[in-house]
C-alpha cells in the first residue's frame, strides 16, 4: 500500500448530463487531476519525469464500479493511492466519496511508462515510484477477456485536435465518450453504468477517423473502438436502469 491523497470538489454544471449526473469521462479527468496533484507534491510530476527521463505515464486498463453517480453541485471527495508496481505495471486506486463519506465510485487503473519519442513501453524506474511508498509485487492484475463483436452497431467519429493531450495521444476520457455516444440518447437517458472494464490496446492516430461499435444483450454491452483496421480499445459494461421516481 502507498500514500493516500485526497481532494474535494463540487460537480460543475458543464460536467453534468441531462439527468444531472456527472459524466463518467469527467470523473476520469477529475481523478487524474488528483493523482497529478499528488505526483507534483511528491516531486515526480508529469513535467518532471518528461524532462528527466523523456517518459510519460499512460493508462492501459480501467476497472470501474459505480454505486451511485454524483450529481450537479454535489461536493465529493476523490481519494487516490498508488497501490503496487512490478517491472512494467503500476496499479492505482481511485475512490469517490459523498459528503457523508459514503463510497460512490471505485476505480482501479493500470499505468505504464512510455518513451515520449519511441512510443514504446519503458520499464518502471524505481526512483520515479519510490516517493509513492507503494509495494513491489510481481503479481499481475489482469482484466476480463474481451469478446469479438459479430453483428455490432457502429458509428464513425473524427479525431479532433482538442481530443489530444499534451503527450500527443487521444485523452483517456475521450474513448469513453465514443463508447457511450454510439449507444444513443434514448438509452443513455434511461441507463447508467454499474460496472466498466476498459482496455486501451493501441493509440489512435491524430486527425483520422475511428469507428465505435457495440453489441447489447439486455443490460450487458461489449464495445470496440477501431481505426485503420486495428483495435484501439475494448470495453465491457454492465448497465442499470435509472430510477426516476
Amino acid at each position: 500500500m502507498g500514500l493516500t491523497y485526497q481532494m474535494k470538489t463540487k460537480i460543475p454544471f458543464d460536467m453534468s448530463d441531462i439527468n444531472g449526473h456527472i459524466k463518467l469521462p469527467d470523473i476520469i479527468l477529475l481523478s487524474l487531476q488528483v493523482s497529478g496533484s499528488q505526483s507534483a507534491q511528491l516531486g515526480v510530476s508529469d513535467k518532471d519525469i518528461l524532462e528527466r527521463y523523456n517518459l510519460v505515464w499512460i493508462i492501459t486498463e480501467y476497472d470501474i464500479d459505480v454505486i451511485r453517480l454524483p450529481r450537479f453541485a454535489e461536493e465529493i471527495t476523490i481519494e487516490t493511492e498508488a497501490l503496487s508496481f512490478n517491472r512494467l505495471f503500476c496499479y492505482r486506486r481511485f475512490t469517490i466519496y459523498d459528503e457523508a463519506g459514503q463510497e460512490l465510485i471505485h476505480m482501479m487503473a493500470t499505468f505504464v511508462l512510455m518513451d515520449r519519442d519511441s512510443r514504446k513501453v519503458h520499464a518502471v524506474e524505481p526512483e520515479i515510484v519510490a516517493p509513492y511508498q507503494s509495494d513491489f509485487d510481481k503479481k499481475l492484475i489482469r482484466g476480463p477477456k474481451y469478446e469479438s463483436l459479430n453483428e455490432p452497431i457502429s458509428k464513425d467519429y473524427h479525431v479532433r485536435f482538442y481530443d489530444l493531450d499534451m503527450n500527443g495521444h487521444v485523452n483517456n476520457s475521450k474513448y469513453l465518450d465514443w463508447i457511450f455516444e454510439v449507444m444513443g440518447a434514448e438509452f443513455l437517458t434511461n441507463h447508467i453504468p454499474k460496472k466498466i472494464n476498459l482496455k486501451y490496446v493501441k493509440e489512435v492516430r491524430p486527425g483520422g477517423m475511428i469507428t465505435s461499435s457495440y453489441e447489447l444483450n439486455q443490460l450487458e454491452s461489449n464495445h470496440q473502438v477501431t481505426s485503420e483496421g486495428d483495435i484501439n480499445a475494448q470495453a465491457k459494461i454492465t448497465w442499470q436502469k435509472i430510477n426516476k421516481d
